[in-house]
């Protein structure tokens, strides 16, 4: 008896003491805070499908909508290849484009695709702006830290 009665003692005030067995309620995750003063996002669209595109500018949207980062987040959206539907001037999304870029966006296309498809700047909205390539802009905005986002 005696020999059963040392680890039942022994469980009791395990359990009694190790706070993993009391009555606090779970903690509950909330997100990850933002600490930091600046946030950078560069977001790439490489697809001509209009769901996709959709998507894309949702997410530009949401991020820039997020409380936490009110303030604090510096977007770019680069497009290159099939992507270029979204500034196409006979496209559906000069609204949406507007509005990102009213909300500090910069939208930027890439030249590379426009040679390679003889494609005339003049058939896209005149208030994007142009990079050399989308490639090189994904490669040094990550070097400057940017995250990159590819939805």
């Amino acid at each position: 008896m005696k020999n059963l009665l040392i680890p039942f003692a022994a469980l009791v005030l395990i359990i009694t003491v190790n706070p993993a067995f009391s009555q606090q309620p779970p903690t509950i995750f909330t997100g990850a805070e933002a600490k930091r003063k600046n946030y950078k996002a560069l977001y790439v669209l490489n697809n001509g499908d209009d769901k996709k595109i959709n998507a894309t500018l949702k997410n530009i949207k949401n991020a820039l909508a997020d409380p936490r980062l009110e303030g604090k987040l510096n977007v770019e959206l680069v497009v290159f290849g099939d992507g270029v539907k979204v500034f196409d001037k006979t496209g559906p999304f000069e609204k949406t484009l507007l509005e990102l870029q009213a909300k500090g966006v910069i939208l930027a296309q890439c030249e590379n695709t426009l040679r390679e498809r003889k494609i005339d700047k003049s058939s896209l909205f005149s208030f994007i702006s142009f990079v050399p390539s989308g490639n090189g802009e994904i490669i040094i905005r990550h070097y400057q830290g940017w995250a990159i986002v590819h939805p």
